[in-house]
């Protein structure tokens, strides 16, 4: 398998984790996101992905919901481009 082929694995395999969350809510949140990226994911962000996605579903939701604050120890970024992209979703 070459680095491209590995690439396209592992962004298909985040796809599948993102848009099967046990909940509807964060199949649409997560996943949304990532499907609407899927053709620019490197590896770095995949990375950053996958960690965030560990996180315990709850907390994960609050945080991009907005209604909890976001630790220290989490992805800040990536999470404020996570709920970008709801808010963009629902005004358009």
């Amino acid at each position: 398998m070459n680095d491209t082929e590995s690439l396209e694995t592992r962004r298909k395999r985040v796809l599948y984790r993102a848009q099967h969350r046990g909940t509807q809510e964060m199949d649409i949140l997560i996943g949304g996101f990532v499907a609407d990226r899927l053709e620019t994911l490197d590896s770095a962000m995949l990375d950053r992905l996958e960690t965030l996605m560990d996180r315990e579903e709850t907390d994960l939701q609050a945080w991009i919901m907005g209604q909890r604050d976001i630790p220290d120890d989490a992805d800040m970024p990536l999470i404020a481009d996570i709920r970008a992209h709801r808010i963009a979703k629902a005004g358009s």
